[in-house]
């Protein structure tokens, strides 16, 4: 397939570069129909599962330890345009920073039809065996770190959060067991969901969005609630249960 957005600057939005040296992962996707809203743009869940699975497929395809997981900390997307129903994508991921325990992906998404999303998350490593956060070591600096640069990654979280008398209010977000992924943890995609559910009531999209995981979701924690908060171009949403903040997200339109 020819590349839909040859010449474009994959850094206008003021993310890293694709490098010129060290690891870049390529890969392919279609839109399929349970990617899409009723619309027929990719929803931002589905977009979080193909950063998800492309960041898998490199780490397979480097052979990277698999007694080290991942653990998503903090994504933020550029929607410069929405995929759509039956697009072919190119994506396009690579490490662009580091720290001891976590390391920054950035990753573009190009469209045959014109779709441009771009994304930058930073993940914490894990050992696989007991969960607990995990040295990146010696054989992620052979593969990764060359296109890492130097770079350091923060797990700073900067999002603010809810009110005091926000906490109990908004409304439940109940759970499926389908939401669980290997960690026992909910799967960051259904973070996206909740923010898809309250993008509805808005009535607009987003070009820019984060989301920041303050603290796992797991089955412990009940029935969240979803609390929302939009005016002035900015929608925030927020994941809550027993007074704690789980997932923060904010996004913005011009």
């Amino acid at each position: 397939m020819a590349d839909p957005l040859e010449g474009e600057d994959p850094a206008a939005s003021g993310l890293v570069p694709i490098p010129s040296s060290g690891r870049v992962f390529r890969t392919e996707y279609r839109v399929r129909l349970g990617d899409v809203a009723p619309g027929g743009r990719a929803r931002l869940d589905a977009l979080a599962r193909y950063l998800q699975d492309a960041a898998e497929d490199d780490a397979s395809d480097a052979e990277f330890p698999r007694d080290i997981g991942w653990v998503l900390r903090r994504t933020a997307l550029v929607l410069g345009r929405y995929p759509v129903f039956g697009e072919q994508l190119v994506v396009e991921t690579f490490c662009s920073a580091s720290g001891p325990r976590w390391a920054e992906r950035t990753t573009t998404i190009r469209g045959a039809k014109g779709a441009l999303v771009q994304a930058v998350a930073v993940w914490v490593s894990i050992d696989a065996a007991t969960g607990r956060p995990a040295r990146l070591g010696p054989r992620f600096e052979e593969i990764y770190g060359p296109s890492a640069g130097g770079r350091k990654a923060s797990i700073r979280l900067d999002l603010p959060p809810p009110a005091e008398d926000e906490l109990g209010a908004g409304r439940e977000w109940p759970l499926r067991a389908s939401d669980f992924d290997l960690w026992r943890h909910v799967n960051n995609a259904i973070s996206w969901a909740a923010i898809e559910d309250e993008l509805a009531r808005v009535g607009w999209l987003p070009d820019r969005a984060e989301v920041e995981h303050n603290q796992a979701i797991t089955a412990g924690d009940g029935t969240p609630r979803l609390l929302a908060r939009s005016g002035a171009g900015q929608l925030h949403v927020w994941l809550a249960a027993g007074g704690r903040v789980l997932t923060s997200a904010r996004l913005s339109r011009p």
